[in-house]
């Protein structure tokens, strides 16, 4: 399969960037989060939702995050940097929790593994994961019952 103005770099794990592809991203967190810390990242996550990426769906979980998007472009038609929405998110997220619990350290791992969605059962197998993940988690005994899992309209 040919990607698109396809690259790879690394940091501690390995990172594809591609143009038109649908991305899986997930990183866990420090300690576990409680309900509000959730509410807090799940919000800033789905900020840019609609203008920088459109989210498919997205599930913070106590001690993970998981989402499935595909990013929009920028003015001048370049893909909007994946790196750069989900760190910011956790950046803006990680300040407002130490700020509230006085710890000196935002709760999340810096790195996030993201993977290129490469095909429609790939997604399907992804998406039917994360959106189980709540009740599978004992969090809900139904996936729309999590405050935490988002599932774009159409999707």
């Amino acid at each position: 399969m040919r990607f698109k103005n396809f690259q790879i770099w690394r940091g501690r794990l390995p990172h594809w960037r591609a143009d038109e592809v649908r991305y899986y991203t997930t990183f866990r967190h420090r300690r576990p989060l409680d309900e509000d810390e959730r509410r807090t990242l799940f919000a800033q996550l789905l900020k840019a939702s609609g203008n920088r990426y459109d989210v498919f769906v997205l599930c913070v979980l106590p001690e993970v995050t998981e989402l499935m998007f595909r990013m929009r472009e920028d003015a001048k038609g370049r893909p909007f940097e994946l790196a750069a929405i989900i760190e910011g998110a956790k950046r803006k997220a990680g300040k407002a929790i130490v700020k509230d619990t006085g710890e000196r350290y935002p709760p999340f791992y810096t790195e996030s593994y993201d993977r290129i969605v490469r095909d429609d059962a790939e997604f399907e197998e992804r998406w039917l994961a994360i959106v189980g993940s709540p009740v599978d988690a004992e969090l809900a005994d139904e996936p729309e019952e999590y405050e935490c899992l988002w599932v774009a309209p159409e999707a």
